[in-house]
Protein backbone atom coordinates (compact mmCIF):
# COMPACT_ATOMS: atom_id res chain seq x y z
CA UNK A 1 0.00 0.00 0.00
CA UNK A 2 2.82 2.41 0.92
CA UNK A 3 4.59 1.68 -2.37
CA UNK A 4 1.40 2.27 -4.37
CA UNK A 5 0.84 5.66 -2.70
CA UNK A 6 4.49 6.57 -3.25
CA UNK A 7 4.18 5.70 -6.95
CA UNK A 8 1.05 7.84 -7.27
CA UNK A 9 2.81 10.84 -5.73
CA UNK A 10 5.77 10.39 -8.07
CA UNK A 11 3.43 10.04 -11.06
CA UNK A 12 1.75 13.37 -10.26
CA UNK A 13 5.08 15.06 -9.57
CA UNK A 14 6.63 13.82 -12.82
CA UNK A 15 3.57 14.94 -14.79
CA UNK A 16 3.82 18.44 -13.34
CA UNK A 17 7.59 18.65 -13.85
CA UNK A 18 7.39 17.54 -17.46
CA UNK A 19 4.65 20.12 -18.07
CA UNK A 20 6.01 23.24 -16.37
CA UNK A 21 9.72 22.43 -15.97
CA UNK A 22 9.98 21.58 -12.28
CA UNK A 23 7.86 20.34 -9.38
CA UNK A 24 8.48 16.62 -8.89
CA UNK A 25 10.28 16.88 -5.56
CA UNK A 26 8.32 19.91 -4.37
CA UNK A 27 5.07 18.01 -4.70
CA UNK A 28 6.17 14.49 -3.74
CA UNK A 29 9.00 14.75 -1.22
CA UNK A 30 7.17 15.94 1.94
CA UNK A 31 4.37 13.37 1.60
CA UNK A 32 6.85 10.62 0.70
CA UNK A 33 8.80 11.48 3.84
CA UNK A 34 5.62 11.06 5.89
CA UNK A 35 5.07 7.65 4.25
CA UNK A 36 8.64 6.54 4.94
CA UNK A 37 11.85 8.57 5.48
CA UNK A 38 13.69 6.06 3.26
CA UNK A 39 12.30 7.85 0.18
CA UNK A 40 13.89 11.23 0.95
CA UNK A 41 16.22 12.57 -0.24
CA UNK A 42 18.08 9.83 -2.20
CA UNK A 43 15.32 7.96 -4.07
CA UNK A 44 13.54 11.19 -5.01
CA UNK A 45 16.81 12.52 -6.44
CA UNK A 46 17.26 9.32 -8.49
CA UNK A 47 13.75 9.66 -9.91
CA UNK A 48 14.30 13.36 -10.62
CA UNK A 49 17.50 12.44 -12.49
CA UNK A 50 15.56 10.06 -14.74
CA UNK A 51 12.82 12.59 -15.53
CA UNK A 52 15.27 15.47 -16.02
CA UNK A 53 17.43 13.40 -18.38
CA UNK A 54 14.40 12.61 -20.55
CA UNK A 55 13.30 16.25 -20.62
CA UNK A 56 16.83 17.55 -21.31
CA UNK A 57 17.19 15.15 -24.23
CA UNK A 58 13.85 16.17 -25.69
CA UNK A 59 14.67 19.89 -25.44
CA UNK A 60 18.42 19.57 -26.11
CA UNK A 61 18.34 22.06 -29.00
CA UNK A 62 17.45 24.89 -26.56
CA UNK A 63 20.08 24.12 -23.91
CA UNK A 64 22.61 26.90 -23.25
CA UNK A 65 25.58 25.44 -21.39
CA UNK A 66 27.23 28.86 -21.33
CA UNK A 67 24.30 30.24 -19.37
CA UNK A 68 24.38 27.35 -16.90
CA UNK A 69 28.09 27.52 -16.00
CA UNK A 70 27.73 29.97 -13.11
CA UNK A 71 24.78 28.05 -11.66
CA UNK A 72 26.64 24.73 -11.82
CA UNK A 73 29.74 26.23 -10.16
CA UNK A 74 27.56 27.67 -7.38
CA UNK A 75 25.88 24.30 -7.00
CA UNK A 76 29.09 22.56 -5.88
CA UNK A 77 29.55 24.29 -2.48
CA UNK A 78 25.76 24.28 -2.04
CA UNK A 79 25.69 20.49 -2.38
CA UNK A 80 28.44 20.15 0.23
CA UNK A 81 26.52 22.43 2.62
CA UNK A 82 23.38 20.37 2.05
CA UNK A 83 25.30 17.19 2.89
CA UNK A 84 26.49 18.79 6.13
CA UNK A 85 22.87 19.54 7.06
CA UNK A 86 21.93 15.89 6.47
CA UNK A 87 24.67 14.79 8.86
CA UNK A 88 23.53 17.26 11.51
CA UNK A 89 19.73 16.97 11.33
CA UNK A 90 17.60 14.20 12.86
CA UNK A 91 14.37 12.94 11.25
CA UNK A 92 12.12 15.51 12.92
CA UNK A 93 14.41 18.36 11.82
CA UNK A 94 14.44 17.00 8.27
CA UNK A 95 10.63 16.92 8.29
CA UNK A 96 10.59 20.56 9.38
CA UNK A 97 13.17 21.51 6.72
CA UNK A 98 11.19 19.69 4.02
CA UNK A 99 7.98 21.48 4.90
CA UNK A 100 9.71 24.84 5.19
CA UNK A 101 11.45 24.35 1.83
CA UNK A 102 8.15 23.66 0.10
CA UNK A 103 6.32 26.59 1.69
CA UNK A 104 9.21 28.89 0.73
CA UNK A 105 8.96 27.52 -2.81
CA UNK A 106 5.24 28.32 -2.91
CA UNK A 107 5.85 31.84 -1.59
CA UNK A 108 8.61 32.42 -4.16
CA UNK A 109 6.35 31.22 -6.96
CA UNK A 110 3.69 33.76 -5.96
CA UNK A 111 6.19 36.65 -5.84
CA UNK A 112 5.49 39.20 -8.63
CA UNK A 113 9.21 39.73 -9.17
CA UNK A 114 11.27 39.68 -12.35
CA UNK A 115 14.98 38.95 -11.99
CA UNK A 116 17.55 39.05 -14.77
CA UNK A 117 19.64 35.85 -14.70
CA UNK A 118 23.08 37.44 -14.32
CA UNK A 119 26.14 35.25 -13.54
CA UNK A 120 26.13 36.30 -9.85
CA UNK A 121 22.43 35.55 -9.46
CA UNK A 122 22.82 32.24 -11.28
CA UNK A 123 25.67 31.29 -8.95
CA UNK A 124 23.60 32.19 -5.88
CA UNK A 125 20.58 30.30 -7.22
CA UNK A 126 22.85 27.34 -7.95
CA UNK A 127 24.19 27.40 -4.39
CA UNK A 128 20.71 27.50 -2.86
CA UNK A 129 19.57 24.78 -5.24
CA UNK A 130 22.49 22.61 -4.15
CA UNK A 131 21.85 23.19 -0.47
CA UNK A 132 18.12 22.52 -0.72
CA UNK A 133 18.38 19.75 -3.30
CA UNK A 134 20.99 17.69 -1.47
CA UNK A 135 19.41 18.02 1.97
CA UNK A 136 15.74 17.77 1.04
CA UNK A 137 15.66 16.78 -2.69
CA UNK A 138 13.83 20.09 -3.38
CA UNK A 139 16.33 22.08 -5.42
CA UNK A 140 14.20 23.47 -8.24
CA UNK A 141 12.61 26.67 -6.85
CA UNK A 142 15.70 28.96 -6.74
CA UNK A 143 16.55 28.28 -10.40
CA UNK A 144 12.90 28.30 -11.48
CA UNK A 145 12.42 31.73 -9.88
CA UNK A 146 15.39 33.16 -11.74
CA UNK A 147 14.45 31.67 -15.13
CA UNK A 148 10.65 31.84 -14.84
CA UNK A 149 10.24 34.68 -17.37
CA UNK A 150 12.35 33.04 -20.07
CA UNK A 151 10.83 31.47 -23.17
CA UNK A 152 9.05 28.20 -22.30
CA UNK A 153 11.32 25.98 -24.41
CA UNK A 154 14.45 27.64 -22.96
CA UNK A 155 13.07 27.30 -19.43
CA UNK A 156 12.30 23.58 -19.73
CA UNK A 157 15.56 22.79 -21.53
CA UNK A 158 17.90 24.61 -19.17
CA UNK A 159 16.13 23.67 -15.96
CA UNK A 160 16.26 20.03 -17.08
CA UNK A 161 19.95 20.22 -18.03
CA UNK A 162 20.77 21.91 -14.73
CA UNK A 163 18.79 19.29 -12.78
CA UNK A 164 20.69 16.44 -14.47
CA UNK A 165 24.00 17.88 -13.24
CA UNK A 166 22.47 18.80 -9.88
CA UNK A 167 21.07 15.34 -9.22
CA UNK A 168 24.42 13.71 -10.00
CA UNK A 169 26.17 16.09 -7.57
CA UNK A 170 23.60 15.43 -4.84
CA UNK A 171 23.86 11.66 -5.27
CA UNK A 172 27.67 11.81 -5.01
CA UNK A 173 27.44 13.78 -1.76
CA UNK A 174 24.67 11.55 -0.36
CA UNK A 175 26.64 8.43 -1.26
CA UNK A 176 29.74 9.75 0.48
CA UNK A 177 27.89 10.43 3.77
CA UNK A 178 25.76 7.27 3.84
CA UNK A 179 22.44 8.71 2.66
CA UNK A 180 22.52 6.69 -0.57
CA UNK A 181 22.76 2.99 0.18
CA UNK A 182 21.56 -0.20 -1.50
CA UNK A 183 18.35 0.14 0.53
CA UNK A 184 17.75 3.64 -0.82
CA UNK A 185 18.42 2.46 -4.36
CA UNK A 186 16.01 -0.45 -4.00
CA UNK A 187 13.33 1.92 -2.65
CA UNK A 188 13.69 4.02 -5.81
CA UNK A 189 13.17 1.13 -8.26
CA UNK A 190 9.32 0.96 -8.08
CA UNK A 191 9.17 4.75 -8.38
CA UNK A 192 10.98 4.93 -11.73
CA UNK A 193 8.17 3.33 -13.83
CA UNK A 194 5.67 5.67 -12.15
CA UNK A 195 7.88 8.63 -13.04
CA UNK A 196 8.19 7.47 -16.65
CA UNK A 197 4.39 7.15 -16.89
CA UNK A 198 3.95 10.64 -15.43
CA UNK A 199 6.52 12.04 -17.88
CA UNK A 200 4.75 10.35 -20.80
CA UNK A 201 1.36 11.77 -19.78
CA UNK A 202 2.93 15.19 -19.25
CA UNK A 203 4.62 15.08 -22.65
CA UNK A 204 1.49 13.96 -24.47
CA UNK A 205 -1.23 15.89 -22.67
CA UNK A 206 0.37 18.35 -20.26
CA UNK A 207 0.96 21.12 -22.76
CA UNK A 208 -2.72 21.00 -23.73
CA UNK A 209 -3.73 21.96 -20.21
CA UNK A 210 -4.01 25.67 -19.35
CA UNK A 211 -0.75 26.74 -17.71
CA UNK A 212 -2.55 28.81 -15.09
CA UNK A 213 -4.61 25.74 -14.13
CA UNK A 214 -1.51 23.56 -13.81
CA UNK A 215 0.20 26.28 -11.79
CA UNK A 216 -2.73 26.62 -9.37
CA UNK A 217 -3.03 22.83 -9.06
CA UNK A 218 0.67 22.29 -8.37
CA UNK A 219 0.89 25.19 -5.89
CA UNK A 220 -2.14 23.84 -4.01
CA UNK A 221 -0.57 20.39 -3.77
CA UNK A 222 2.70 21.94 -2.65
CA UNK A 223 1.02 23.95 0.08
CA UNK A 224 -0.78 20.84 1.36
CA UNK A 225 2.34 18.67 1.32
CA UNK A 226 4.53 21.35 2.90
CA UNK A 227 1.96 22.07 5.59
CA UNK A 228 1.67 18.34 6.33
CA UNK A 229 5.42 18.02 6.81
CA UNK A 230 5.51 21.03 9.14
CA UNK A 231 2.55 19.66 11.10
CA UNK A 232 4.24 16.28 11.54
CA UNK A 233 7.29 18.03 13.00
CA UNK A 234 5.22 19.78 15.67
CA UNK A 235 3.27 16.60 16.42
CA UNK A 236 6.52 14.65 16.91
CA UNK A 237 8.22 17.42 18.92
Amino acid sequence: MITAIACLLIFVGALVQYTIGFGLAVIAAPLLFLLSPIYVPGPVVIVALVVSTLSAFEHRASISFKGLTAAILGRIPGSIAGGALLLWADLSKLSFWLGLSVLIAVAISLFPIRLTPSPKRLALAGFMSGFMGTSSSIGGPPMALLLQHQQASYLRANLSAFFVTSCIMSLIVQLSIGFMSLEHFQASLPLIPAALCGAWVGRRYGKRLPQHWMRAFSLSLCAISGGSAMLSYFLLA
